[in-house]
């Protein structure tokens, strides 16, 4: 069998070498950015004037033929294709001859593998983006419609203050801007062409990395060939960022999946985008919700895997660095389904205000109001707390409605029970970024603005 390092080896490799090390069944999927790479590499070897003209026309042609075999399926692979560079590369000599053998003149798989990867890395990225702001979308819309409704605030997932329903769904959609941000400083930091770096150390040939990584689109090229081809860094980076996005998926999960429930009631799931019990009749169950929270774990998971791998290799290329793309192919894969099915599953659901209404008018959700309103009228706020904490304290022991108590109250009186009236303790939040009527307004005007720019931005 003929491998890419035959020429100082006397025997063919073991076959159980060759299975343990082949990444041909993944690593396809960059066959188009090898290519991409591949047709680059050749006019500038064309531009030096290491190929003639003809042979650069010859080879491209052959690399058009191959892509063409690729998207068809007709490209057969045969063993010796332990990944896609070989298998391109062999297929491309198969058809050009001797200036297919030129292919791979003052390149290593080693920065052909790091451009395919960056590549790769730009476009998905870009693609995970416009799921994203997708996603956004139906937050800001669902928002939109939301208009006066309310449900309780929560912390420590205990009823705290009443808020608006679009500010708690802004929220979510804010996160999901800071996502965005991430993966757009991410793309920015990967937009570097490794290629020219060889496999560590450059060329002797008259190359021409300025030249192939303004013809392949990237912003800038390497300044060290040992970093060039070892740095993993964007990979690194990238799963971060879907893993972090993957949290805040399951975050807005995990209260979906709640909210579904007959125990808050605030949310019913549509049938399309929900699924029934094999054994009982009455279910509608979250699965995307709950997908979409189990497999956080395996976004985290891949993060902290790769990053196991980076912390002892020495410089430059290491095999260890083949462990790059499942995780990250997984990650942008796993990402891309949870943000459309939750897109989907947010924009069918039904949301019931009545409901949340009903349980946001609790008398001891204006608690704060009541404190405040003794703030109003001089009392220093930790005394006020404590009026206030009595009051809620004695209607809970001895079963008295807040509303006579705080009517009854020598402190508070009859001109303070108005506080406790259904939707208004939520009117009273009136400070920048609060939940009440006036800031969301303006929030929803600033997110409307926001999503257009990052629209904008990644349509660039």
């Amino acid at each position: 069998m003929s491998t890419l390092w035959h020429g100082r080896f006397e025997g063919g490799p073991a076959e159980e070498l060759l299975a343990f090390t082949v990444s041909l069944p993944y690593d396809r999927r960059l066959a188009g950015d090898d290519i991409t790479g591949s047709r680059a590499h050749v006019r500038g070897l064309a531009r030096v004037g290491i190929l003639t003209e003809a042979e650069r026309d010859d080879v491209l042609e052959a690399l058009d033929r191959v892509e063409r075999e690729l998207e068809s399926g007709e490209l057969v692979f045969v063993a010796s294709d332990e990944d896609i560079h070989t298998a391109v590369e062999r297929r491309v000599t198969e058809l050009a001859g001797p200036a297919g053998g030129k292919l791979h003149t003052g390149r290593s798989r080693n920065d052909q593998v790091a451009t395919d990867l960056r590549l790769y890395a730009k476009r998905e990225l870009a693609g995970i983006a416009a799921r994203v702001l997708a996603l956004q979308g139906v937050l800001l819309d669902r928002a939109r419609e939301a208009g006066d409704a309310y449900l309780p605030g929560y912390t420590h997932l205990q009823r705290a203050q009443p808020v608006l329903l679009a500010h708690h769904l802004l929220a979510h959609g804010w996160a999901l801007a800071r996502d965005l941000d991430r993966l757009a400083d991410t793309r920015r930091r990967l937009d570097v062409s490794p290629l020219g770096a060889g496999a560590l150390a450059g060329s002797s040939l008259p190359l021409d990395p300025e030249g192939t990584a303004e013809d392949l689109g990237f912003a800038r090229v390497f300044d060290n060939s040992l970093d060039a081809v070892s740095d993993r860094d964007f990979v690194a980076e990238a799963l971060f960022d879907l893993a972090l996005l993957g949290v805040h998926l399951s975050r807005l999960a995990e209260e979906l999946i709640l909210w579904s429930t007959d125990e808050f009631g605030f949310l019913g799931l549509d049938d399309a985008w929900s699924t029934g019990s094999s054994m009982l009749p009455q279910k509608k169950n979250p699965d995307i919700a709950e997908l979409t929270r189990g497999k956080t774990g395996r976004l985290i998971g891949n993060l902290t895997g790769l990053l196991a791998t980076l912390k002892a290799l020495p410089l430059a290329y290491n095999r260890d660095l083949q462990e790059d793309k499942e995780p990250l192919f997984d990650s942008l894969d796993t990402v891309a389904l949870a943000l459309s099915a939750m897109t989907g599953l947010l924009a069918t659901s039904t949301l019931r205000t009545d409901v949340m209404a009903a349980a946001a008018d609790s008398p001891t959700s204006a608690a704060t109001d009541l404190a405040e309103h003794l703030v109003a009228g001089g009392l220093p706020f930790r005394e006020a707390h404590a009026v206030v904490g009595a009051l809620v304290r004695r209607s809970l022991d001895e079963g008295i409605a807040l509303r006579d108590l705080v009517a009854a109250s020598p402190e508070l009186g009859p001109e303070a029970v108005g506080l406790l009236d259904e939707g208004v303790a939520v009117s009273r939040r009136t400070t920048r970024g609060g939940a009440g009527p006036a800031p969301v307004a303006a929030q929803l005007a600033r997110f409307a603005e926001r999503l257009t720019e990052d629209r904008d931005r990644w349509e660039q």
